[in-house]
């Protein structure tokens, strides 16, 4: 039980930084500077969409059969293994309606950019996997703050001294070790 939940927060923590939405927790906190808002925002909007990523993971895991979904988690964390060794960017996407203020602006952008993310996916095959809509959402939910707060509040000056290239490869490596122990079953 608490293995599934530290489990989640630390893969989680670790895929997330240099993911677009922790680019995005910069670009927003450059933008309003207004951190307080900012992080309500990103923990309601992840506890939304992490939810609903561990509620799919869960209910795929009572309609796949045990030796299905083995094969299946095994398969998609080694494919989030590679994701993570690819650096994201924002695509060039701009958030737009700062009228909107600090709050809903995070709320809308985050959730829509998580949406589809390594970190919802991570999210729905841990789930899966341990079976546990609410410790993985916790779980997610923190990994996921923890990873984000410090740029919200320290902005750049975090971003530009952590090596990216070695913070990916830890994160493949827990998510391949992670596709190997799915594959034997444990």
């Amino acid at each position: 039980m608490l293995t599934s939940f530290l489990t989640t927060t630390g893969l989680v923590a670790i895929a997330e930084i240099g993911d677009k939405t922790q680019l995005l927790s910069l670009l927003l906190a450059a933008r309003f500077r207004r951190p307080l808002p900012i992080l309500a925002a990103i923990l309601v909007a992840t506890v939304a969409n992490h939810l609903l990523a561990a509620a799919l993971g869960v209910w795929l895991d009572d309609l796949l059969g045990d030796e299905v979904l083995r094969w299946a988690l095994g398969a998609s964390f080694i494919a989030m293994a590679v994701w993570t060794l690819i650096p994201d960017k924002l695509d060039g996407e701009a958030v737009t309606f700062q009228k909107w203020g600090a709050f809903f602006t995070t709320l809308v952008a985050f959730f829509i950019a998580e949406i589809g993310d390594k970190t919802q996916l991570a999210t729905t095959a841990l789930a899966a996997r341990y079976s546990s809509v609410v410790l993985i959402t916790m779980g997610s939910t923190l990994g996921l703050f923890l990873a984000n707060a410090p740029v919200v509040f320290l902005g750049d000056k975090l971003v530009a001294r952590l090596p990216m290239t070695l913070v990916r490869r830890i994160a493949a490596v827990f998510f391949l070790i992670l596709g190997i122990l799915s594959f034997l079953g444990w």
